[in-house]
């Protein structure tokens, strides 16, 4: 995967907040002239953009229920009929 691939895929998985974060950890992941192949300002705005767009704190993660809960099954009530 090529760095500029990992960046939009960290970029959407909702798990760094902003660009500096998300360069912080592409280089702590290893990958290369980071910021170089970042440095494009349409690159960077669209980078930013996504971050923002689909960050999830641990606050929110924790507060959001990771399955929504199934509605209670309608009863049918015999004695009424």
């Amino acid at each position: 995967m090529s760095t500029l691939e990992r960046a939009y895929f960290l970029a959407r998985s909702g798990e760094v907040a902003d660009l500096p974060e998300l360069k912080q950890r592409l280089k702590g992941e290893g990958f290369r002239a980071v910021d170089a192949l970042l440095a494009t300002y349409s690159v960077r705005r669209h980078l930013q953009a996504i971050c923002a767009a689909t960050f999830r704190s641990a606050e929110a993660n924790a507060e959001t229920p990771s399955e929504p809960e199934a509605a209670p099954a309608a009863q049918h009530d015999e004695s009424s009929t």
